[in-house]
């Protein structure tokens, strides 16, 4: 049975179970040297927001992201200064030492100076890879958190973009790019649709028996009506053209804020350019999403 958005905020909840014990096989078999950044996801997790994204929109992040060079980690750059986020499907893997280990979930929260970034799998995909693999092993699901940490890393915190090249070279790069686009087209409100799920009703009652507010997930997903439109986005340029012709989409550094003095990456979708009515030049296909 796949997972849904409602589940979620169960999944975090028993996660930080086996964070939080220190006889947990995911403590007790963790070296020294890692248990500060274990102690940080959990840190996370606990006071971090749910994010789900849907598949239509993970596959944009990941086409996005191919094209973004550079990202900034600060906490005015994030959705929230902690949280969670499920990719539906998964987002890509991680090679550890030639094994593809699949990457599905993203969390994150201060570390130091820095942003620590957990990559996650679930411990239902795990136990799928392995009666693939290898049907004669049984996954001792007890003793394994549905969320299970892969790798750990502290990207910088800094004023300017750090280039995707200088990011830890052990976390794929594909992965963290996605990331990082996702969380800036969730900044473009007509791209994206956001809604909210509540928690499933056995997760809101254990929250509710501990005195605590029940958390819900925000689903994000992209818009089902964006028509692209027959002109030049930019306005008129003082050019004339006797064509029209697609425009891919692409990363512009945009600006806003204070009298337009702050710079933000924004997400310019595919379109067609160039004068109604006029030939075009190209029969690649345009996707149109509607609602």
């Amino acid at each position: 049975m796949s997972l849904r958005p409602s589940q979620l905020p169960r999944l975090r909840r028993q996660t930080l179970r086996h964070l939080k014990d220190e006889q947990s096989n995911l403590r007790s078999k963790t070296g020294l040297d890692n248990q500060a950044g274990l102690d940080a996801l959990a840190a996370s997790l606990e006071v971090g927001d749910l994010f789900w994204v849907q598949q239509d929109m993970a596959a944009l992040a990941m086409h996005a992201g191919e094209q973004l060079a550079a990202a900034r980690w600060a906490t005015a750059d994030r959705p929230s200064p902690c949280g969670l986020l499920y990719w539906q499907d998964g987002i890509g893997h991680l090679d550890a030492q030639g094994v593809q280990i699949p990457v599905e979930a993203c969390a994150w929260g201060p570390y130091a100076d820095g942003m620590v970034l957990w990559l996650l799998m679930s411990r239902d995909r795990l136990a799928a890879e392995m009666a693939h693999t290898r049907p004669d092993l049984r996954l001792p699901a007890d003793g394994i958190p549905p969320l299970l940490p892969v790798y750990g890393a502290i990207l910088p915190v800094t004023d300017d973009p750090v280039p995707m090249a200088e990011i830890d070279p052990n976390l794929p790069q594909r992965v963290v790019a996605a990331l990082a686009s996702a969380w800036l087209l969730m900044q473009q409100p007509l791209l994206l649709d956001r809604t909210r799920e509540r928690a499933d009703k056995p997760t809101g009652r254990a929250y509710a028996r501990d005195g605590l507010p029940v958390p819900d997930v925000t689903v994000v997903d992209l818009r089902r009506q964006y028509t692209p439109q027959d002109q030049d986005p930019d306005g008129g340029s003082g050019r004339h053209y006797r064509h029209r012709w697609v425009v891919s989409g692409h990363w512009r550094n945009q600006a806003h804020g204070p009298g337009q003095s702050l710079r933000r990456q924004t997400w310019v979708p595919s379109h067609v350019k160039g004068p109604a009515g006029a030939p075009l030049l190209s029969t690649e296909k345009v996707n149109v999403w509607r609602r």
